[in-house]
Order: C-alpha cells, then structure tokens, then sequence
C-alpha cells in the first residue's frame, strides 16, 4: 500500500467520525408512542387494580425527553365485608420530563421521570342491607408524580420497559389522604 493510499483512508475514516460527531450534535429527536400494562395499588384496598394504557413522547436528545400518559383501571374490590361492599376504579393523566441513562455496551438502560399528574379515584359503595344507603363518588387530585424503572432496546426502533410508578396523594376534607403506586409493564416503537 503506498502512502497516497494510506492518507486517502486516514483523511476517510477521519471525515466518518467528524460526520459521527456531527450527527450526535445535532440529533433531531425521536418521538415514540406505545401502550402499558400493570397493577394499581392505591393504600387500604383490599385489592390491587389491573391497569393499562397507552403512553408517548418525544426524545430531544439520547438522555433527555417529555413523555405523556393516560392509564385508567379495572373494576376492583376495595373492601366487603356480610354487610358492606365498595368498588373502585382509576384514572391517571400525566406529563413527565424523563432522562434515560444507557448503560455502555448493551441494550439495557435505566429510565426516570418526574411531572405532574392528575390520579382520579372512582368509588362505587353498597350497603348490603339497605339500598338507600349506596352512592357513588369520585375523587382527585392533581400533583407531583414520578417513576424509576429499566428498559430493553429490542431493536433501534422498538423497547420495552418495566416502571414502578408514584401517583398524586389524594387529600380528604377530613383531613386523611390516600396514596397510591404502580408497577407497569410497557412496550413501544420509536418513529
């Protein structure tokens, strides 16, 4: 190999990785969409909810991005008893700033966000004994909500990730308040 080869390959590769630089620069965002599944646990419920949803969002760089998501629930016993019998079901609205940080050399990576949600609580109650007593209500808050989890790059346009989530406390008027968490499963595609 003589020397006007030797630099036309080195001049080559050098132009590839300032090309590569400039890409990784000037990255222009990726957005994605996908759907969730999961468990709802609000405090003292007899039972966990079965949730599920959809979510998306849009990457401004590698690391950094803005995510939104719309999560609602199954039908679920809250408490019965001979007597008494309450029902619950969620909805959950958020939007979240979200950093991932991959780890090097692999598909996996480790994802956080942090927002504000909207956690709505609906309450079926029925007295057992007497009809006139069963209501129905709802309740909601709107506040800080957040989440930390893992996630897996099936390809460069498809992952799936595992999250535990921490939705808004629900404040009563007499003063009590419920909190709830979750852990979900989700999967999208990149565009």
């Amino acid at each position: 190999m003589n020397t006007l080869q030797k630099v036309l390959i080195a001049l080559s590769i050098g132009s590839l990785m300032s090309v590569s630089a400039q890409a990784a620069l000037n990255y222009a965002g990726q957005p994605y969409a996908g759907v969730k599944i999961g468990q709802y646990s609000p405090d003292d419920a007899e039972d966990d909810a079965f949730s599920y949803g959809v979510y998306g969002g849009y990457k401004f760089t590698p690391e950094f991005g803005l995510e939104a998501e719309y999560l609602t629930t199954s039908d679920t016993d809250a408490f019965e008893d001979s007597f008494e019998k309450s029902e619950y079901n969620a909805d959950v609205y958020g939007l979240y700033a979200t950093y991932d940080y991959a780890f090097p050399n692999t598909a996996v990576y480790a994802k956080g966000r942090l927002g504000v949600a909207k956690n709505e609580i609906d309450v079926d109650y029925t007295d057992k004994l007497d009809a006139s007593e069963n209501e129905s209500f709802s309740m909601s808050d709107t506040g800080v909500a957040g989440g930390l989890g893992l996630g897996y790059n099936v390809s460069p346009m498809a992952s799936v990730e595992v999250m535990y989530n921490v939705y808004p406390t629900i404040d009563f008027d007499d003063g009590e308040d419920l909190d709830a968490n979750g852990v979900t499963l989700g999967a999208h595609f990149k565009f």
